[in-house]
């Protein structure tokens, strides 16, 4: 059996979650051989975090024999070019969500991961929260009762101005949903991975607040500001700024979700409350340390991480003790500890990372709640 730290990784990406891979495996104990960028910019990347190899085009980083996992951090209208190819050169692969641009490609990505016998990765990191490993646990052994409903959000607020700007924003560039394909996904995914349920009916509403933006003119990177004397140009906005969906669940539970990128103050709160028969568990991101747990007759109590109360359904996928926070980067090192260690033990490792089935499950739930929200109706997955 191989081990986590003999593995060599390539990056495709340098904007803001391409870094947060390279942190993350180097912590991991994983050497990051090789960079792709834009040829004009990435020699000067690869040279300020010291990645020995760079490169302008992602076939040839496919081709280094250096590399064992490539880790796809590009734009989603190349994710699924780039998943085939990583696979057809015999590579394991982590790709950024969501999977591909639509359903077709999806499942072109799962047919072939399949028959390749390599570990496919979709990086949703929020499952990677020991707050909600915990949930899971408790779901699982029965701790909460049925579950009735789940209720929770996905609120930010980099896109609250008219002159911020995104790539995401563009169809053309992330896709015909932005808010709930950016973000949205991330909460219906850990809402699944905490019920051992996937969504099977939505009900949605997408609205758009900014009709109009100002994009700036030149590069703009994720979460970055620009200088007071940036030029802009007009155009029209045709992806949703927030949403709210209403979802059934296969195992019967219902819940609510409301997703926004124009929440003043919430800079990303994901917030998840999971009501049951017994006993309700909600945790919120901003707050990661900390499970709060509802009771009808008794006290409502909260428990902090790594304490009894808290509960052992992390084990494995925490490093520190309590009051040491694990957060936001902490979840990309344990959800490429899950990936690698797959990749390490063969077929002998609990797969709780999500993998290309579940990367195609949820544009499939995209799909449906646009449809519902063109069709005012609930919309089959």
């Amino acid at each position: 059996m191989a081990s986590i730290s003999s593995l060599r990784a390539g990056v495709i990406g340098t904007g803001f979650i391409g870094p947060v891979h390279v942190e993350a495996l180097r912590r991991l104990g994983v050497t990051v051989t090789a960079l792709c960028d834009l040829p004009d910019r990435v020699d000067a990347l690869a040279e300020r975090l010291a990645i020995p190899r760079a490169f302008g085009n992602y076939q040839d980083l496919l081709r280094s024999p250096d590399v064992d996992v490539v880790h796809i951090c590009s734009p989603n209208r190349f994710h699924c070019k780039m998943s085939l190819a990583a696979l057809r050169a015999g590579k394991h692969v982590v790709c950024e969500k969501p999977l591909a641009m639509n359903t077709r490609e999806t499942a072109a990505i799962v047919r072939l991961a399949r028959q390749s016998g390599l570990v496919f990765g979709v990086n949703y990191n929020v499952r990677f929260y020991p707050a909600v490993l915990q949930m899971r646990r408790l779901v699982a052994k029965g701790e909460l009762g049925e579950i009735i409903h789940v209720n929770g959000s996905y609120f930010q607020d980099w896109l609250f101005k008219e002159t911020d700007y995104n790539w995401r924003l563009l169809p053309a560039e992330g896709g015909k949903l932005r808010a709930v394909a950016d973000i949205g996904t991330h909460w219906m995914d850990t809402a699944s991975f905490i019920l051992g349920a996937p969504i099977k009916r939505v009900l949605a509403d997408l609205g758009t607040f900014h009709r109009t933006r100002r994009r700036p003119l030149g590069e703009v990177q994720t979460f970055t500001k620009v200088s007071a004397d940036q030029k802009y140009q007009a155009y029209a906005v045709k992806t949703e700024d927030f949403a709210n969906v209403l979802l059934e669940f296969g195992n019967g539970a219902r819940g609510n979700l409301g997703v926004s990128q124009v929440a003043a103050g919430r800079k990303n709160c994901i917030r998840i409350e999971i009501y049951g028969s017994k006993q309700s568990v909600w945790w919120c991101s901003e707050d990661p340390e900390r499970l709060h747990f509802g009771q009808r007759d008794g006290a409502n109590q909260t428990a902090i991480r790594a304490t009894p109360a808290f509960g052992d359904g992390a084990a494995g996928f925490t490093d520190y003790p309590p009051g040491h926070v694990e957060g936001f980067p902490d979840t990309f090192k344990m959800l490429f500890r899950s990936i690698y260690g797959c990749i390490a033990a063969s077929d002998r490792c609990e797969c709780l990372h999500a993998t290309a089935e579940d990367g195609h499950w949820e544009v499939a739930v995209c799909e449906a709640i646009l449809a519902s929200h063109r069709s005012k109706r609930w919309v089959t997955v």
